[in-house]
């Protein structure tokens, strides 16, 4: 029987630290961790995580040994089993259901699985994209600073010293197709909206794209994700009806986009490009929107499958004037996507 009494106080001790840090729902993987010493421990670990605790008697006898429930929360976190290889003696690494999650489909999820999807969303959506504000500050590298170097040498001999531009937070638009073709990704997406949102409140904007223009910043902007997805889906009256993006593009770059949402600011558009009107008109307009933008991504859920194509007629037609075609159709890509704004251009 594998007991914590017998396990050394610097492991339980590692033990409390690491489940600090990460939390009970990793209890499994931090005991396997921290407590096992041997391969001869697992088993063990295995049998007394999984069957039996040790709780106080009622009976004021010292302790006594019960059964776990079966909807128990250690029970709940202990990953599927999965094959091992020949030879293996039980120390293979077993991916956990989270990280299966994060490389499935959105489209292909169950209702439970989009529901941890967007668990997964909420925690893994951080951008914050920066570019360089007029303001300077010291540095170790940078261009030369007169001022304060022609101070230093009235004191002594010193070194050149430099300086860089202060950080400034670049503003974010997000513009949603919600149309009835992008509909197995509305909701992740917005879930993703929302939390890029909440990171930044102050310098993100987000936009759904159907037949019209609908704004969804305020709406989005409500703390719990479940009410503000149900104003978000209220506010917007083309929801998974047609799509229009030249217009309604067209629409934010005439309108908000002139008058300071889009200049300077990394515009993502996550739509497949699928466009019943003029790709021709599309294209114009996206090209305009990235000669006020300072990038331009655009977000596909198709892009990471294999063999894609831009065989859409919008799409084809705006793959010119895009700094970026990357693919959405995933939560490990949808980070990967969040990953790729934090980083800092002029």
């Amino acid at each position: 029987m594998f007991s914590p009494d017998r396990v050394a106080l610097d492991r339980r001790l590692a033990f409390l630290t690491a489940l600090d840090a990460v939390g009970v729902e990793h209890a499994y993987w931090v005991g396997r961790l921290t407590l096992c010493g041997s391969p001869e421990d697992i088993a063990r670990y295995d049998a007394a995580f999984l069957g039996q605790q040790r709780e106080p008697s009622p009976r004021g006898t010292p302790w006594q040994v019960r059964r776990l429930p079966e909807r128990s929360l250690f029970r709940a976190t202990m990953p599927p089993e999965a094959p091992t290889s020949e030879g293996d003696p039980g120390l293979a690494v077993r991916a956990s259901a989270e990280e299966v999650l994060r490389h499935r489909d959105l489209a292909t999820l169950s209702a439970v699985e989009r529901a941890e999807a967007g668990r997964l969303l909420e925690l893994t959506a951080r951008a914050h994209p920066m570019r360089a504000g007029r303001r300077y500050r010291p540095a170790s590298r940078g261009v030369v600073d007169r001022r304060r170097t022609v101070r230093g040498l009235l004191r002594g001999p010193d070194a050149l010293l430099r300086k860089t531009r202060r950080p400034r937070p670049r503003r974010l638009v997000l513009l949603l197709d919600v149309s009835g073709s992008m509909s197995p990704y509305a909701d992740a997406l917005l879930r993703f909206a929302h939390a890029l949102v909440r990171n930044c409140p102050r310098w993100t904007t987000a936009y759904a794209l159907g037949t019209r223009l609908t704004p969804l910043t305020t709406a989005l902007r409500t703390r719990d994700p479940e009410t503000a997805l149900r104003v978000a889906g209220q506010a917007i009256p083309d929801w998974r009806g047609g799509t229009r993006l030249a217009d309604t593009m067209g629409s934010f770059v005439r309108g908000d986009g002139h008058r300071g949402a889009a200049r300077r600011a990394v515009v993502v558009v996550f739509s497949d490009g699928w466009e019943t009107g003029d790709a021709a008109r599309l294209a114009d307009t996206v090209a305009h929107l990235r000669r006020l933008a300072a990038r331009v991504i655009w977000v596909s859920p198709h892009a990471g499958r294999p063999g894609f194509a831009p065989s859409a007629a919008g799409l084809a037609a705006v793959l010119p004037h895009v700094d970026a075609l990357v693919a959405g159709h995933t939560i490990a890509a949808l980070d990967e996507v969040a990953r790729n704004l934090e980083v800092r251009r002029a």
